[in-house]
């Protein structure tokens, strides 16, 4: 058997058409050579748009790389405007006739990118659909929670304290030390920078005023809320998403239960203890520490800061920062419910939720602070 030769394409100009005659092996093992060819020819007819002829009579071996290689000449002469006709044996071949009219095989035109305006928009629009389902979400945990302690669906049994004693001892005692230490400090910076600026007008003493107003309304449920979102929020959405993956979840509901009274409700029922009381010892030891700074930076004693202390502040000052605890522990908790049930089955999914628990959890608290602080303000408490 005779080898075969290589493909070639030859153009000519007749009778105001141009006539492109292929001639050798059109075959998949020239793939690269037969994509030249095409782009030659494409190129032909940009350059000298005419009527196009193709003369498939010296073809010697054609196959399904050949056919595509000859539709993309077809559609180079289509984008021209061109008329195109086939000769020759091959052209009523059944393999050219399905590529022809198949289509063109070329890639797709990439989508004109949106412009920033645009863009803007979609972002906008899909956060506010992300946060519609999460405020869905948001109520449906929260009417399971207010519903009570139902621990199977079409079946009513006790609930149990054990789960609740259990997450108020991590959650709670265990998180003391931090919240301690933190508050401490930071009653400390705010005494002393508030006696240094005071210090001008020769008022030191009323840097206990600021400090008890500022802790016990403020700061002392603020940052505690702060530190419970980080250390809390973040262990409740690692938990319940580490379930998820597990497919723990998916057995639960199988087995009856429901995930919200067994997974959430023990939880959010130890967070919305535990906050006011962290709150609490926060404020204690925000005020421990402004005490010990003043007594040792301004020459203000214990016993002046106690007294000033009971003159400035009174019990709404103690229950405005007390009554956010509840509201922003069952902030902490919901979010943090939320974002668990979101993970998917990966690990990146898990620390993304885990990190979108604590920072819509912190953001959210902040912003309810500042609500607090706008009624709080209207009531004139």
């Amino acid at each position: 058997m005779a080898p075969l030769t290589n493909p070639e394409l030859i153009i000519e100009q007749a009778n105001g058409c141009t006539v492109m005659r292929l001639t050798g092996a059109w075959t998949t093992s020239a793939a690269v050579k037969l994509n030249q060819l095409s782009k030659k020819a494409a190129a032909n007819i940009q350059a000298a748009p005419k009527p196009v002829i193709i003369d498939l009579s010296g073809i010697e071996l054609f196959d399904t790389a050949g056919a595509l290689n000859v539709s993309h000449i077809k559609v180079a002469a289509k984008a021209a405007g061109m008329s195109f006709e086939l000769i020759g044996p091959l052209a009523s071949s059944g393999l050219l006739k399905r590529v022809l009219r198949s289509g063109s095989f070329t890639a797709e035109p990439k989508p004109k990118t949106p412009g920033i305006g645009l863009r803007m928009l979609e972002g906008l629009g899909h956060s506010a659909y992300v946060l519609f389902k999460d405020f869905l979400a948001a109520m449906d945990i929260l009417g399971s929670v207010v519903r009570g302690a139902q621990m199977r669906e079409n079946r009513h049994s006790s609930f149990s304290l054990t789960p609740v004693v259990a997450h108020l001892d991590r959650m709670g005692v265990g998180a003391v030390p931090i919240v301690v230490l933190m508050s401490f400090i930071i009653g400390a910076i705010i005494a002393q920078q508030g006696a240094f600026q005071l210090r001008f007008f020769n008022a030191e003493i009323y840097v206990v005023d600021l400090v008890g107003i500022l802790v016990l309304r403020e700061i002392g449920v603020l940052i505690t809320a702060i530190m419970v979102a980080g250390r809390t929020g973040s262990a409740i959405a690692a938990e319940i998403g580490s379930m998820k993956m597990r497919e723990e979840v998916d057995a639960l509901t199988v087995m009856g239960l429901n995930p919200v009274s067994v997974l959430v409700f023990p939880r959010l029922v130890a967070l919305v203890i535990a906050l006011p009381l962290l709150t609490i010892i926060a404020n204690f030891a925000a005020l421990s520490g402004a005490a010990l700074v003043s007594s040792l930076y301004s020459g203000i004693s214990f016993d002046a800061f106690v007294a000033r202390l009971r003159e400035a502040v009174d019990l709404s000052s103690v229950f405005s920062g007390l009554i956010k605890a509840p509201f922003m522990a069952m902030i902490i908790g919901i979010i943090a419910a939320i974002e668990g049930l979101k993970v998917q089955g990966s690990a990146e999914s898990l620390g993304l939720c885990v990190t979108r628990a604590v920072v819509k959890s912190i953001f959210v608290v902040i912003v309810v602070d500042g609500l607090f602080a706008v009624f709080y303000a209207a009531i004139d408490f």
